[in-house]
């Protein structure tokens, strides 16, 4: 093979697994913007919050979760946190039941996320995206704050 023809041939495969990889990030169906449907969504113990946008976006072997909403009492909320999915720990901001997520891969369209306070699991949460990708059902079950017992169905349609 002559040398200028190796050369095209190699920008070629590396400009092609830019692409692969860039579309793999992208086929994500988790990743995007989330409005909370409080009408579909239950929240026990209650009450709901007023309103809540959900900003998944896609990283390095995981994803970045921005959450800004108002709650039951009118306070603006702020949370996020950045788990990979490779089982681990990671920080949480703004959440007041836990300070660390962990994030785990089950299939497509569903992850399953483990919040954990001062090392303790205290919530598991399930998200499934719908397979025309315009739904987003997460259930929670764990303790809050208050050490309530919470089963919360939340819905959110993509934005």
């Amino acid at each position: 093979m002559r040398p200028r023809t190796f050369t095209l041939l190699a920008v070629t495969v590396a400009v092609l697994a830019l692409m692969l990889g860039a579309s793999a990030q992208a086929e994500d169906k988790q990743v995007g913007t989330w409005k909370l449907n409080v009408a579909k969504s239950k929240f026990s113990p209650g009450p709901a919050p007023k309103e809540s946008t959900l900003k998944i976006e896609s990283q390095p072997d995981g994803l970045k979760f921005t959450i800004d909403g108002i709650d039951a009492e009118g306070k603006t909320t702020h949370y996020e946190f950045s788990p990979k999915f490779d089982g681990k720990d990671y920080p949480a901001t703004g959440l007041s039941y836990a300070d660390t997520m962990s994030l785990k891969r089950v299939d497509v369209n569903t992850i399953e996320t483990l919040a954990k306070k001062d090392g303790k699991p205290v919530m598991t949460t399930r998200s499934v995206v719908s397979k025309n990708g315009k739904t987003r059902t997460t259930t929670q079950k764990g303790k809050n704050a208050k050490g309530e017992d919470v089963n919360n169905t939340i819905v959110s349609d993509r934005q």
